[in-house]
């Protein structure tokens, strides 16, 4: 059984308890059910538990199936949908080429990874100041001189690193493929 999302490590304001998982049922006529508070919640409700780092999972009412991606992929189209996205069309393009690729395993947590460094960079700039506005964090990000390059080579690195190791894992399988198939041949034990 999948893990429960979780937006982040914090606990939420609005969870039951610390650490606990609230559970959305979805019904055939698409509704949504929290049965934390008894009450059937909207898609950009459900946002909103997500923004506040709730833990939840989403299953279908009747055969129990867990439709948490579905529904996070729903809202991400809906927000995508709205004005301003935040994948241009080149991006998802290459997303999807990904599919069915050989490194697509990688691929995923490759932006799990870089994702949350940068969320984590973020955090750590947020806890010393008052929140950015999109104005001010546009101009924030031009400021680029060279102590912030040195913030953001952190942020490169990991990529370098899971570059390095994806390159390995796919000499190892490689090799393994080849030995298989010269062995099979008979051409070597």
């Amino acid at each position: 059984m999948p893990a429960p999302f979780t937006a982040s490590s914090s606990s939420s304001a609005s969870s039951a308890l610390p650490g606990s998982v609230r559970t959305i049922k979805k019904y055939p006529n698409r509704r949504l059910y929290d049965t934390q508070t008894s009450t059937y919640v909207t898609l950009a409700e459900v946002k909103k538990l997500v923004m506040e780092g709730a833990s939840l999972v989403v299953r279908d009412a009747k055969t129990g199936e867990d439709l948490t991606r579905s529904i996070l992929l729903q809202i991400i189209l809906e927000e995508e949908s709205a004005g301003v996205p935040m994948f241009s069309e080149a991006v998802l393009a290459n997303i999807i080429r990904f599919y069915g690729h050989a490194m697509q395993g990688y691929m995923g947590s490759y932006l799990e990874n870089h994702v949350q460094s940068f969320m984590d960079w973020q955090a750590k700039l947020g806890a010393n100041s008052q929140p950015l506005s999109p104005e001010l964090w546009s101009q924030f990000m031009q400021w680029q001189n060279p102590l912030m390059q040195n913030m953001f080579s952190g942020l490169a690195n990991p990529s370098q690193g899971m570059m390095a190791q994806m390159q390995e894992q796919m000499q190892k399988q490689i090799q393994k493929n080849t030995e298989q198939m010269l062995g099979a041949l008979g051409l070597r034990a």
